[in-house]
């Protein structure tokens, strides 16, 4: 059987991304795709597969086969292998541990915070025209995440420059954040295990007899500057397609209770990550009669399975009173976002926010679009308020 190949550097896959996987996902249930540095890997591009491979104990994470990044110095690798990364007991003990945590429960407590920071970065905002990106989306999630691990308040100047450089992807502003985003989080760790306070990292230091180590803390704060930065790229990409579907913007304007509802559409619509964290199968697999073998690498096209027809009435429509559920934009099975309530509330305050307070907010010029071949994401989001 002929599978389909998907070319990630081609510049028509990389600036519409949506027909690209929409062709594979039509063409079979499997494609492929020749990524630097780790070869060629299997793309499942069907909603039902893809629900099922996440779920699936034959794939699993391998941190081994995953490529460092070179120059990152050596004492920060200890504390960069996230959850992702991890599979069975490892995996659900520290899951465990942090879950109560991150419920919707204590996504809504933690709302009022989100929106005293949303107010704050607003008010901060200059008259007329204005980058949303850069001004508002980008340091919005660093903050939050600041107020939810500790990070006193005359830190977090220096963390929205660690979340800008994290965001832009790799590069010398990356590697430079890293040891200073590990610096920051043992800082913190020390603080709390002498002065606990209303945040994560005192709740996971003085929780039962089985706990986080600093270690683990300082691995978990990176993982959330990693995740959190998916509201950043949900809102701004939020924002330009309103814009671009003003009856769809309209809406929500004149009936605010449909946000909820909004923001579950626009992530399925064009939630920014595109594919999921590689894993590797454990045996052989047969898809339809194509087997994935054991040891190689597959990933979920959640770009292709948030629009299969198959399960989303009309799904390259945005309808934000759309009432169907099930899209993968924070994945599913045992991997399934830790945060996702966090950055549904986060989100959801952020685009309420906006709306509300500039009732005139139009777009200044034409978005600028960041080549990203596994992130959907802009590079600015010129608007007028």
């Amino acid at each position: 059987m002929t599978v389909y190949e998907i070319d990630p550097t081609d510049p028509s896959v990389l600036l519409d991304p949506f027909t690209a996987y929409d062709k594979a996902r039509e063409e079979g249930p499997l494609a492929r795709m020749q990524l630097p540095g780790m070869g060629k890997m299997w793309i499942v591009t069907r909603h039902e597969d893809a629900k099922a491979v996440l779920g699936d104990p034959r794939f699993a994470p391998n941190a081994s086969s995953y490529p460092r990044l070179p120059g990152i110095p050596e004492h920060c690798l200890r504390y960069l292998r996230t959850m992702s990364e991890m599979d069975g007991p490892e995996h659900v003990r520290l899951r465990r541990l942090a879950a109560p945590a991150f419920t919707a429960r204590r996504a809504a407590a933690f709302r009022p915070r989100v929106e005293r920071i949303v107010g704050d970065l607003l008010d901060a905002l200059p008259s007329g025209e204005v980058d949303l990106l850069a001004r508002f989306a980008r340091p919005l999630p660093m903050d939050v995440i600041c107020e939810l691990v500790g990070i006193p308040e005359f830190d977090r100047p220096q963390w929205r420059e660690y979340g800008a450089a994290v965001v832009g992807g790799f590069g010398q502003a990356f590697l430079d954040a890293v040891p200073r985003i590990v610096e920051g989080a043992l800082a913190a760790v020390a603080r709390r295990k002498e002065e606990p306070g209303d945040d994560l990292i005192s709740d996971l230091l003085h929780g039962d007899d089985d706990r986080y180590s600093d270690a683990e803390l300082v691995t978990l704060v990176w993982h959330l500057v990693l995740a959190g930065q998916t509201p950043t790229n949900l809102i701004a990409n939020a924002v330009a397609t309103l814009f671009d579907h003003p009856e769809q913007l309209a809406a929500l304007r004149a009936d605010p209770s449909l946000l909820p509802r909004a923001v579950e559409e626009l992530t399925r619509w064009v939630g920014p990550q595109l594919l999921t964290t590689p894993r590797y199968a454990k045996e052989d697999v047969d898809f339809d009669g194509v087997v994935v073998r054991q040891g190689e690498p597959v990933t979920v096209a959640i770009v292709a399975a948030n629009r299969d027809p198959r399960v989303f009435t009309d799904p390259d429509r945005l309808d934000v009173t759309r009432a169907e559920a099930g899209h993968l934009g924070y994945g599913h099975g045992p991997h399934f976002c830790l945060g996702a309530a966090f950055a549904r509330t986060q989100t959801e305050v952020a685009l309420s926010a906006l709306l509300t307070r500039f009732p005139d907010l139009a777009p200044a010029g034409t978005p600028e679009r960041a080549p990203d071949g596994g992130t959907w994401r802009l590079a600015s989001l010129p608007v007028t308020l």
